[in-house]
């Protein structure tokens, strides 16, 4: 048989699909004899993903999702993160492209996070392989793949396994598989065009993607470019986010502080006057004003209570970030293959892409920061021989407008494959290859430059206060609201450039066989694997950055590499015509930081048929993850994030909600360091199901799950940090559970939350220590339901139905032993997972015409206060298709067709005022494509 024919039956077998998730009625009804066997050149196995033998039927011992090109398109997924926000077992967070953590640490970067175990313990593949991490750390901790910059267009399906895999793909394969399968057949030139738009505004895209191919009898290449332009979408263009106004836990509006003058000895703000605030009003588009905050003024004895403290502030400066980034980026992939003979294919696969991404998350700003970077801003002023603290923003006007004030990523991404494969015997198959794959960025920080603002707001330093220990300034308060100039300032501002690059070599060799020997049952499958490689990464940071030079900024370095190798192997045996049992094995080794580790994996499955119509499916694989780079290299450093003093907020102000209290949101220090003494994180997964068949036009298909991680790594949660030692201080959680202080967690949360010890900050936040450790255990349990139906009629067309749905049992987590375990789908455990999510459409279809309405529901979730959930969400879409001719095809998509706004909490008091690794803003989008077939066969 040629390649050309071999190529055809590849397509043939894999077509499955349905209108929406692939289906596996069709494979199941050809292996369980419900449906026409194929021709005889038209059967031939498939690989599935979680196996490296090929068969006949895409259901196995555990189950997959199939998402084929068709279900992409008619669902209105715009890009890879949308597909899998839709997948219901990507149940965890992860950062959204308005995410603050991922514009300070990982900016145009996205996850997936399958089963709500981390983004890190999801293995991610392109064609079956590896690709090379993100080069900056996940919320500045741990690596992981970056999913936004796979092309969408070029996709032919993803697949997406849940559970662990470590015996077949080694490490990381803990929560499960998802690999994306770019074209590599094509017929003909197809031309695609797509543009969309938003209804309210802002966030315009255009995406162009050309696929062509070209054969002979010995040789074929097929490959594909894409380019993509997305527009920015601004907070300020939305009306939910685009003020303080629309902070629900305020009884009034409250402004933003734009220029704040603060008196630590009396802790008040000092009054700037209403005239100076009028000679700011032009600033922020005009929106400035005299504004106050209650109970930060003076105190007045006819009230007893502080009076309001006076500031100039805006409103509306809050919107001065992006809700989708600029996008621009090409892409291209390419397949080859050159038959040697019969025997041997030597093939490549190559994909490139480069990519510049432009984000805002804020403005910057300034207070006073000292040579060693402390939080603590205060100083002495000698203009009026009293301690001062002063802090403003820096307004559009005076930096030139958003331009200059965006972070800007230029990502290149490189991956090549070379290799040979063929048949040693009728029995034999191999393959032998090496990929290399890397991701190199230039990104850019805006900064500003401490020591230049001082002396530019301050003057030089004229001493210290033997008093106090502050440094002495004499600075004129018109100073701080003295608007700057340009020229002014571009002197105390620079971008902060990292070049980080990633990188991961691999040779591997497999050797296959679909019949071993043979069985009265049938012939027993075998495959072994070998493979070895290096992979590594590197930092590269601005070395300014790793000192106390910007405001607000101390970052740590990275670089480091390992080796590993592994040896495994996988069997498959038919017992009997209705028994069929599988495993798999695998050692895998690692070296670095003069450290060697090894792990053996493995798993094992069964298939029961006890009829026709009926698959029962078990199977139980353990699971490992080497700990991560990042985890193990970064060095020392320092970031100053925002936290909530809750325990001051508690003690001080328990009337008060976070939002008002006057210890929400302060500027810390987070002092971070990495641990060469990790161990390997392991995982048990077991999934038991039920796949019914009654008829070839329906299927449904019930599985439970539970995945049990221990000595899993993990960087310590500032904020759970700050929970927990207020929790601990006062002896009870915010709902009222009894704590003990004795306990591990507390003992360690106290250890780890610093106060200032003397100065006007005494008692006050100072510092929060963080490093990773081997975290003792986590699980999660629950099922997941599939359904897949078609229904064809005479004179109406196909309508066809496909659903799917996760309930979570329970999800678990214990930080130390001896620790009571946290239930983190409570509202009062500090994490934000959704017990359910659910994903249904239905397509209908005649002729030339195809229409599909698709809807997700997202269960509900706690809200902001952590004392209640919010409701459940649902976003529907829609897409409407018709083929004007067998070449010529156009689809109109209409994504959040009820223009549905993110789920209200009263009690967010945090902008943008609602859970942003769940929802956006975007509202009701409409996109418009066309697909031009150039020779070929019709659609």
């Amino acid at each position: 048989m040629n390649s050309g024919s071999r190529r055809r039956r590849h397509v043939l077998t894999l077509g499955c699909s349905i209108a929406a998730m692939c289906s596996p009625a069709l494979a199941m009804a050809q292996e369980l004899g419900t449906a026409p066997e194929p021709a005889a050149e038209e059967s031939g196995s498939i690989i599935v993903t979680g196996s490296r033998i090929p068969r006949v039927s895409s259901e196995g011992p555990a189950p997959v999702t199939v998402i084929n090109s068709q279900t992409i398109l008619q669902n209105g997924y715009a890009s890879v993160p949308d597909i899998l926000r839709a997948v219901t077992q990507n149940g965890g967070e992860t950062q959204s492209q308005q995410s603050f953590s991922g514009a300070s640490f990982t900016p145009g970067a996205q996850q997936v996070d399958l089963r709500g175990l981390g983004p890190n313990h999801t293995l991610v593949l392109v064609n079956g392989r590896r690709i090379a991490d993100f080069p900056l750390p996940f919320q500045g901790r741990s690596n992981f793949t970056d999913i936004s910059n796979i092309p969408v267009s070029l996709i032919e399906q993803v697949e997406v396994l849940s559970g662990s895999a470590s015996a077949i793909y080694g490490s990381d394969a803990i929560a499960g598989v998802i690999n994306f399968k770019l074209k590599d057949k094509v017929d003909g030139t197809t031309i695609d065009y797509r543009h969309g738009r938003t209804e309210h505004g802002g966030g315009m895209s255009h995406r162009l993607s050309v696929t062509s191919g070209w054969s002979t009898d010995r040789f074929h290449i097929v490959g594909g470019v894409e380019y993509m332009l997305q527009r920015p979408l601004w907070a300020y263009q939305r009306k939910i986010q685009d003020s303080t106004a629309d902070n629900p836990t305020t009884s009034s509006t409250l402004a933003r502080r734009t220029f704040l003058r603060y008196d630590p000895d009396a802790d008040e703000y000092v009054d700037p006057g209403a005239s100076t605030c009028a000679g700011l009003s032009y600033l922020n588009g005009g929106s400035t004003y005299y504004a106050s905050r209650p109970r930060y003024g003076a105190y007045d004895d006819d009230l007893e209570d502080y009076g309001p403290g006076y500031f100039c502030g805006s409103n509306t400066s809050i919107g001065y970030g992006t809700v989708l980034s600029r996008r621009e980026g090409f892409n291209s992939y390419a397949s080859a293959g050159y038959e040697l003979s019969d025997k041997a294919e030597l093939f490549i696969d190559a994909q490139f892409g480069i990519s510049k991404v432009a984000l805002m998350s804020d403005v910057l700003d300034w207070g006073f920061q000292n040579s060693s970077g402390s939080s603590d801003t205060t100083f002495y002023n000698a203009y009026d021989n009293r301690l001062d603290d002063w802090y403003r923003q820096f307004t559009p006007e005076e930096s030139g407008g958003f331009a200059n004030t965006m972070t800007r990523n230029r990502q290149t991404t490189f991956s090549v494959t070379p290799g040979i494969k063929g048949k040693l015997s009728d029995k034999w198959s191999y393959e032998v290859s090496f990929n290399h794959s890397e991701y190199r960025a230039k990104v850019e920080f805006p900064q500003v430059i401490a020591s230049k603002a001082n002396a530019l707001f301050l003057g030089e330093q004229i001493g210290t206060d033997e008093d106090s220990g502050y440094p002495i300034f004499d600075a004129d308060p018109s100073r701080l609201y003295n608007p700057l100039t340009r020229s002014e300032y571009d002197s105390i501002t620079a971008y902060s450039v990292y070049r980080p690059k990633s990188w991961t070599d691999n040779l591997q060799a497999t050797l296959t066989s679909t019949s071993l020997f043979d069985l009265p049952a049938g012939p027993v499958g075998f495959a072994v694997v070998a493979e070895g490689g290096k992979q590594g990464y590197d930092l590269n940071p601005d070395p300014l950055a790793l000192t106390d030079y910007y405001y607000g900024l101390k970052d740590s370095d990275g670089h480091g590499s390992r080796s590993h190798w592994a040896l495994g192997g996988e069997v498959r045996v038919p017992v009997t015509t209705f028994l069929q049992l599988s495993g798999a094995a695998r050692y895998d080794g690692f070296r670095f930081a003069g450290n060697t580790i090894g792990k053996l994996t493995y798993n094992g499955g069964v298939e029961i048929r006890p009829m026709s119509t009926l698959l029962l499916r078990a199977a139980y694989g353990t699971g490992f993850r080497a700990p991560d780079l990042h985890y193990v290299f970064t060095g020392p450093g320092n970031t100053h994030p925002s936290g909530t003093d809750y325990y001051l907020c508690r003690t001080e102000e328990p009337d008060e909600d976070i939002g008002d209290c006057s210890y929400s949101d302060e500027g810390i220090v987070a002092q971070r360091n990495g641990n060469r003494n990790l161990k390997p994180e392991t995982s048990k997964s077991i999934n038991a199901g039920i796949v019914w068949q009654p008829h070839r036009m329906f299927d449904v298909s019930v599985d439970y799950f539970r995945v049990s991680l221990s000595n899993q790594v993990q960087d310590l949660s500032i904020d759970q940090l700050l929970r927990d030692e207020a929790d601990c201080r006062i002896g009870e959680t915010n709902s009222g559970s009894a704590v003990d202080i004795n306990s591990p967690t507390c003992q360690d949360a106290l250890a780890r939350v610093h106060r200032f010890t003397s100065g006007v900050s005494e008692g006050e936040l100072d510092s929060v220590s963080v490093n990773p450790i081997n975290i003792a255990h986590e699980k999660t349990s629950g099922i997941d339901v599939a359904i897949h139906a078609n229904l064809p009629t005479a004179d109406f067309g196909t309508f066809s139905l496909s659903a799917s749905h996760t309930h979570v049992f329970k999800h678990s987590f214990r930080q130390y032993p001896g620790d009571a375990s946290i239930n983190k789908l409570a509202y009062d455990s500090g994490y934000y997972l959704p017990r359910d999510k659910s994903t249904a459409s239905v397509t209908w279809n005649l002729e030339q015409l195809t229409w599909t309405v698709s809807g997700t529901r997202l269960g509900k979730l706690p809200n902001y206060d952590e004392d209640a959930y919010i409701k459940a969400s649902y976003l529907f879409n829609t897409s409407v298709q018709y083929d004007f001719t067998d070449h010529l095809r156009g689809s109109l998509t209409v994504n959040n067709v009820l223009d549905t706004n993110p789920v209200k909490d009263n009690t967010y008091a945090s902008y943008p005022y609602y859970d942003i690794s769940w929802f956006d803003s975007v509202g009701r989008s409409i996109y418009l494509q066309m697909t031009w077939k150039l020779g070929g066969k019709g659609f």
